[in-house]
Parts: structure tokens; C-alpha cells; sequence
């Protein structure tokens, strides 16, 4: 009888463990909401370049740059103030100079920072001063943030070319990245985990692709001295 009772507890046990270990392969790696720390698709971080990019609510900006071909990863934070570890009511209540802003990481060689520009000013009011939308404070001030000095020159070329189409002169800040702290885990793909929550941006704009001037495409060199110099 014993024997009996030691072989059922052992075979209990086992079926216990097996239906665990098969558990464990079928659970994501991450819980829904949470952040993860690698990117998105199957990317290192040496073969994607990054851009940071502000534009009234992050919710949207975040959600319409995942849709566009070529961007790897789109995370929400705060960019360029001047506290530490700021929270979302520290950004929205207090004065801190941080901007909303969504960390763009791309594939270089299926989209470049022309176009990806070129698609943030599809969506952005590039006059429109501490507002986007609905939201209006120093928190939602558009801003392009860059990483690289080499960027500045596409930089200043996109929205030089924009800048013709407008009368009023643009209030995108341009500058270096300075700090940047990823926003809370629910604010992390919002739309997606909301998908009626509030959103600025006509989202459907990421499909529809860009118009590309030729003069974009156009390098400045500099001079070299010639022969008598």
C-alpha cells in the first residue's frame, strides 16, 4: 500500500514539473506594459542609428514611427532637462525643461534620417510654439535631438527645404542630446495597449510614404584649395 502511495506522489510530482517546463516556454520573456532593454527586432545596437525626436504627446509619436519601415525600436521619455530621474508629473507639473520625446533607433540601410525627418514633419505643426494638438506647455515642444554631429547638415537641409512652405519661422528646437530618461512602463506602447486613447497624430500618415526633393540628396563639400593656394 505504501509503495502504492510513494509511486502515484512520484508520478503527481512529475506530471507537476513537466506541465511547468512547458509553461515556461509558452510565457513571454517580458510581461505586457513592461520596457525591454533589447530592441525590438533582431538588431545590435552597432547596426542601428538613433535620433530623438519631439512632437506633442509622445503616445503618438511613438506609435507612428513603430509603423514606418525601417525604424527598429521607438521608445517614449524625457529629453533635455535639467533635474534627474524626472517622473511624468514632475514633467507635466514642475519646472523641469524636459520635452516629451520618442528615441527612434533605424536601419540605415532601409530608411535614412532624410526620410525619417521627412515623416516627422508630415505630422508635426514645425510653428506651432510649446503645442501640439490638444496639449499645450513647454513639455510638448517639438524638437529634433541628435546624436551625431554629422547629422546636422541633413538636419538643417530638411528643414530648410520645409521652411520655404511657410511664412512664420519654425519653432523646432534644434540641438544635442543632452539627457534623456525613458518614461514610466505605461506609457510604453500606449495606443497599442489603448487603442481607443487619445492621439494627436493621424497615424495612418505612416503609411503613405514621403516625398522626397532631389536637392536632399545633394552633398556639401567643402572647398579644396587649389593648386596656387
Amino acid at each position: 500500500m505504501k509503495s502504492t502511495y510513494i509511486v502515484l506522489t512520484f508520478l503527481v510530482l512529475g506530471t507537476v514539473l513537466l506541465l511547468a517546463s512547458l509553461n515556461s516556454r509558452n510565457t513571454p520573456s517580458s510581461a505586457p506594459g513592461t520596457l525591454s532593454t533589447s530592441l525590438t527586432k533582431d538588431y545590435n545596437e552597432e547596426d542601428v542609428e538613433t535620433i530623438y525626436l519631439a512632437g506633442g504627446c509622445f503616445w503618438g509619436v511613438e506609435e507612428y514611427f513603430q509603423r514606418i519601415d525601417g525604424v527598429v525600436d521607438a521608445v517614449s521619455g524625457y529629453a533635455n532637462g535639467h533635474t534627474e530621474n524626472p517622473t511624468y508629473e514632475d514633467v507635466i507639473s514642475k519646472d523641469t525643461g524636459f520635452a516629451e520625446t520618442v528615441e527612434v533607433k533605424y536601419d540605415p540601410s532601409k530608411i535614412d534620417l532624410t526620410d525619417l525627418l521627412l515623416y516627422y514633419l508630415k505630422v508635426v505643426d514645425p510653428i506651432s510654439v510649446d503645442r501640439q494638438g490638444n496639449d499645450i506647455g513647454n513639455q510638448y515642444r517639438s524638437g529634433i535631438y541628435y546624436v551625431d554631429d554629422n547629422q546636422i547638415e541633413v538636419i538643417e537641409k530638411v528643414l530648410a527645404l520645409e521652411q520655404k512652405k511657410y511664412d512664420e519661422e519654425f519653432a523646432i528646437e534644434v540641438t544635442s542630446m543632452k539627457n534623456f530618461y525613458v518614461a514610466e512602463d505605461y506609457h510604453q506602447d500606449y495606443l497599442q495597449k489603448n487603442v481607443n486613447g487619445y492621439c494627436h497624430i493621424d497615424l495612418y500618415e505612416a503609411e503613405t510614404g514621403v516625398e522626397r526633393d532631389p536637392s536632399l540628396d545633394e552633398r556639401t563639400y567643402e572647398s579644396e584649395p587649389s593648386d596656387e593656394d
